[in-house]
């Protein structure tokens, strides 16, 4: 067992997705000091991640896990501040912290295990469910278009905006390393198939296709975006001083 894999008993599905980002970050933050590195989770299934990897953690509330982040690197600007957290969690429960942190952007890297489901709670629909999804509140299917994450962060102001597909270890790994080493609000969708509620691994495995980015062109990243053969990679990268930047001169004057 390596030095970052706690010894406490999973209770992730077999197959989950989140074992797959579960490595990726390992292997983002290996080489990294573990004592400036600090996961914040909200509550989900992806919240796991605290009990099982062996760096300082923080439990937020149920879409709360933002502001926990937000309080952390501002308390401590020397501070590598992780935010896991589920489609459900925030963009449902906490989309109004998740769109003010990329406004005010923030320096902290916010990881989204999107799975399209409430999966901890039995399958109800999230913002990103697809369109008739089937699910514990929607029996006849949702009637409601999803959001686009990418879109959205992008509008929202944030400075770094990627997606991952859960499956590819390494290039998942190499995009939270950059989204982590990045001086600003950076995003980073996971496109995460959860084997028990809605599995969509044969779907995006037919789909996903890597972009080699990023783009400092707003329009041309959302488009990308909404390409059906699913790319990954960076989208959309920006350098612009962080609000810790902007806090910090504000205090020094």
């Amino acid at each position: 067992m390596d030095n970052l894999t706690l010894k406490t008993t999973n209770t992730w599905c077999p197959g989950c997705g989140n074992f797959f980002i579960f490595n990726a970050l390992k292997k983002a933050i290996a080489k990294k000091k573990k004592e400036n590195i600090v996961l914040v989770t909200g509550i989900g299934c992806h919240a796991k991640m605290a009990d099982y990897i062996n760096i300082n953690s923080f439990y937020g509330l149920h879409g709360r896990a933002i502001p926990v982040a937000q309080g952390i690197k501002a308390g401590n600007n020397n501070l590598s501040v992780i935010c896991s957290s589920g489609d459900g969690d925030s963009f449902n429960e906490g989309i109004s912290h998740l769109i003010h942190a990329a406004k005010r952007n923030n320096n902290i890297t916010v990881i989204i295990h999107d799975n399209h489901n409430f999966a901890l709670t039995v399958k109800q629909f999230t913002s990103t469910s697809p369109k008739g999804f089937k699910g514990s509140s929607t029996p006849y299917g949702s009637i409601e278009d999803p959001i686009n994450p990418i879109e959205l962060m992008i509008a929202s102001g944030a400075t770094f905006v990627a997606r991952g597909y859960a499956p590819k270890v390494d290039h998942l790994a190499d995009i939270i390393d950059k989204a982590i080493e990045h001086n600003g609000f950076s995003f980073v969708q996971v496109l995460q198939p959860c084997v028990t509620w809605f599995n969509t691994y044969q779907d995006y495995n037919k789909r996903v296709t890597e972009y080699y980015g990023p783009s400092n062109d707003k329009s041309k990243a959302i488009e990308l975006a909404y390409e059906e053969k699913l790319p990954i990679g960076v989208f959309y990268k920006k350098n612009k001083p962080s609000f810790e930047d902007l806090l910090l001169d504000k205090n020094a004057k």
